[in-house]
């Protein structure tokens, strides 16, 4: 299966192709760049306008005094709600100190204490102060720009901006040997081309752009999951969607990205409030305000749902030194008429990181030879059906420096692409927007058998919108609806309530789901799953 395209007219190559720019692409790009490989590195926008510049919180890695690898790994496990793969856990908190090292000696520069150390910092579900943190809540764009100065300094690094991967290029034998992509712009790398390569690795970022609602910046489209999907590659926990608890509510008519209120905030001692201003985690959770992602989502919507207001208040003027400690957060929040230092913040909701994506092996490996996955993009297991708070980058860091060492030691020799790879497929740019309401209202924090059904009728009705229209536009909306109808089929199957998937049919979470729902879909564009026992 494959998008609808024109035919390609030119060709470029290198050893290996990475796809995006963030954290886990520009990491893997680095470490192979280490051994000798050429890489093209191909990304949708700027080179720096993916998702990791806008993480405010951190990292977390255990490397404060009395902090062990072991405690992290806890903390993982109780936030995965028992759907963490325990040995993709052991190499996330067991590698990622030195993953960190090494950032730094590549230029990171992280926030200080008093004494000269590295500051750390507290999160949801961290039981151990030991979220690094840059410029105050800056901390992506200051990893990105360590990174970004490296690859830019590599000779061996060719770097294509503003270019849409369309599909994977596959051999007679079904292994990975390049992409077709869109590049806009003049020149003779306008329009649709293809590149070869030895190995390909997918680090496109998140599908927040799914809904109506999200943290996630207008390239989140899913594109590098719905690539893989129509490549034939199995994707893993889908229906883990973790909605940010504190998200800077404006208006429900204001879609896309939205201002992102860091947990950070609450880990320095901000309240939450319902309307009648009263603390309502303290009774949900021993840890109130810093309780799991998830937790402090659904308690928040329940709150909205009974008070039938549009948001929670976020009271952080018992902080000091905000301006000082959080200026991304008060500049946006000043933007938006609020004076977080003296008002209170209204906050709902959105949605913030996938849990699953294509699944991987330990060294990034796709059930597609050759094909490889990092980040955001990746369902490697370790965040089970909820990620832990700051352990996005950290993974991008410690897996990407996997996938190229593997990348090194098993490259194989230049394929030829196969002629067909499946039924070609486009759906119209207008089906966006109605795609996006339907998920958010009914396949959001709250679902039900009933909401689930509904949305799915609503895709199935949009499927009927078929466009013989190639354009940007097109090919995003056809990934999102690719991307929307896995994560309702997975809502749909599991029947229980965990981690960041909520059932308002199925409250309890059930032994009987101590299982991971895997996704493919055939060369027809036909869908299939089975389950999988999770050791954790």
């Amino acid at each position: 299966m494959k998008l609808l395209a024109g035919a390609p007219g030119w060709t470029a190559q290198a050893d290996v192709i990475v796809i995006g720019s963030g954290v886990a692409g520009l990491t893997t790009a680095l470490n192979l760049r280490s051994s000798g490989l050429s890489v093209l590195l191909v990304t949708k926008s700027h080179i720096n306008e993916g998702s990791t510049k806008w993480a405010q919180g951190g990292i977390a890695a255990a490397l404060g005094p009395g902090d062990t690898p072991d405690q992290h790994k806890k903390d993982t496990l109780i936030a995965g709600a028992g759907l963490c793969d325990a040995a993709a856990v052991d190499v996330l908190v067991s590698e990622g100190p030195e993953a960190v090292r090494k950032l730094i000696a590549r230029g990171a520069v992280f926030d200080k204490s008093d004494t000269g150390e590295i500051a750390l910092t507290r999160e949801g579900g961290h039981l151990r102060n030991r979220i690094l943190h840059a410029g105050g809540d800056a901390t992506g764009a200051e990893v990105s720009r360590a990174l970004l100065a490296a690859v830019q300094n590599d000779s061996g690094i060719e770097v294509i901006e503003h270019a849409l991967v369309i599909d994977a290029l596959l051999s007679e034998d079904g292994k990975a040997c390049g992409i077709t992509l869109h590049v806009i712009g003049a020149g003779s790398r306008d329009g649709v081309g293809r590149a070869l390569a030895r190995a390909v690795v997918i680090a496109t970022g998140g599908l927040g752009q799914v809904y109506s609602q999200t943290t996630n910046p207008p390239v989140s489209t899913g594109d590098g999951v719905a690539m893989a999907l129509r490549a034939g590659a199995k994707v893993a926990d889908v229906e883990f969607i973790q909605f940010h608890p504190t998200v800077l509510w404006r208006d429900t008519s204001t879609g896309g990205q939205q201002p992102l209120i860091s947990e950070a905030v609450r880990g320095e001692g901000a309240l939450l409030l319902n309307h009648r201003g009263e603390r309502f985690m303290v009774d949900k959770h021993p840890l109130a305000e810093l309780a799991p992602r998830d937790i402090v989502a659904k308690e928040i919507f329940t709150q909205i749902k009974e008070s039938g207001q549009q948001h929670v208040w976020l009271d952080a003027t018992g902080i000091a030194d905000f301006v000082e400690r959080f200026p991304t957060i008060y500049s946006s929040c000043m933007a938006n008429g609020i004076d977080p230092t003296k008002q209170l913040i209204p906050v709902a909701p959105a949605s913030h990181y996938a849990s699953g994506g294509v699944l991987v092996d330990l060294n990034g490996h796709t059930s597609v030879p050759n094909l490889y996955a990092c980040g955001e993009t990746a369902c490697t297991g370790a965040h089970g059906a909820n990620r832990l708070a700051s352990n996005s980058l950290l993974e991008g860091l410690v897996f990407g420096a996997r996938i190229a060492a593997n990348i090194v030691a098993t490259i194989g020799e230049w394929l030829t692409p196969a002629e067909d790879i499946g039924n070609e497929f486009l759906l119209s740019p207008n089906i966006q927007l109605p795609l996006q309401l339907a998920m958010s209202q009914g396949a959001g924090v709250m679902r039900s058998e009933n909401s689930l059904k509904e949305t799915l009728s609503v895709l199935e009705q949009l499927a009927s919108m078929q466009s013989s229209q190639p354009c940007i536009e097109a090919w995003e909306s056809t990934n999102l609806y690719l991307l929307a109808k896995a994560i309702v089929r997975s809502a749909l199957e599991r029947t229980e309530s965990r981690g960041s998937h909520w059932r308002t049919d199925f409250p309890e979470t059930s032994q009987d789901w101590h299982k991971r729902i895997i996704q493919e879909l055939d060369k027809k564009g036909n869908w299939s799953s089975h389950l999988e026992e999770v050791y954790s």
